[in-house]
C-alpha cells in the first residue's frame, strides 16, 4: 500500500494527465487518418488528380492529435518539467491537471474515428463531383466542432490550476 501513495504524487497524476491527452487524442487521430486514407486510396484508383482533394478530407482527423499535443504541452509546461525545473505540487493539484486533460483525451479519441468516418464517407462526393468539395469537408467539420469545445474546456480548467 505505501508504494502506491508514494508513487502516486501530484507530479505522477500530471503526468499521467498530459500522457492521457496525447495518447488517446493521438489514437483517435491516427485511426481517423487511417481511416479516410483508406477511402481516398480507393478514389484515387480511379483518378489520380485528385489527391489534394482527398488529401485534405483525410487530413481533417489529424487535428485532434494537435489538441491533445497542447495540453500535453501546457500542463508539462505548468509544472516545470519543459524547462527542467519541475515544481512540488499537491496530489489535489495533480489531480487536476489530470482530470483537466480527460476531455480533450476522450473526445479526442471519439472524435478522431468518427471523423475519419466522416471523411471515408465524403471521399465518394470528392469521387463523383469534385466541384462540391466545400460542401463534403462540412461533414467532417461538424464532428470538429465537439474536438474543438473539448480543447477550449481542458484549457480552460488547465487555466483555472493554481501553481
Amino acid at each position: 500500500m505505501t508504494w502506491i501513495t508514494s508513487s502516486f504524487t501530484g507530479i505522477t497524476l500530471a503526468i499521467i494527465g498530459a500522457a492521457f491527452a496525447t495518447i488517446l487524442a493521438g489514437t483517435g487521430s491516427a485511426m481517423g487518418c487511417g481511416i479516410a486514407g483508406e477511402a481516398a486510396a480507393g478514389v484515387l484508383t480511379e483518378d489520380p488528380n485528385k489527391f489534394g482533394q482527398t488529401l485534405l478530407l483525410q487530413a481533417l482527423p489529424g487535428t485532434q492529435g494537435i489538441y491533445g499535443f497542447i495540453i500535453s504541452f501546457l500542463i508539462l509546461l505548468k509544472i516545470g518539467l519543459i524547462g527542467g525545473n519541475p515544481i512540488n505540487i499537491s496530489v489535489a493539484t495533480g489531480m487536476q491537471f489530470l482530470f483537466a486533460a480527460l476531455p480533450i483525451a476522450v473526445v479526442g479519441l471519439t472524435s478522431g474515428i468518427r471523423q475519419g468516418r466522416a471523411s471515408a464517407a465524403c471521399m465518394g462526393i470528392i469521387a463523383k463531383r469534385p466541384e462540391e468539395l466545400g460542401k463534403a469537408m462540412m461533414y467532417p467539420a461538424m464532428v470538429e466542432t465537439y474536438a474543438v469545445l473539448s480543447l477550449l474546456i481542458s484549457f480552460l480548467m488547465w487555466l483555472g490550476i493554481p501553481v
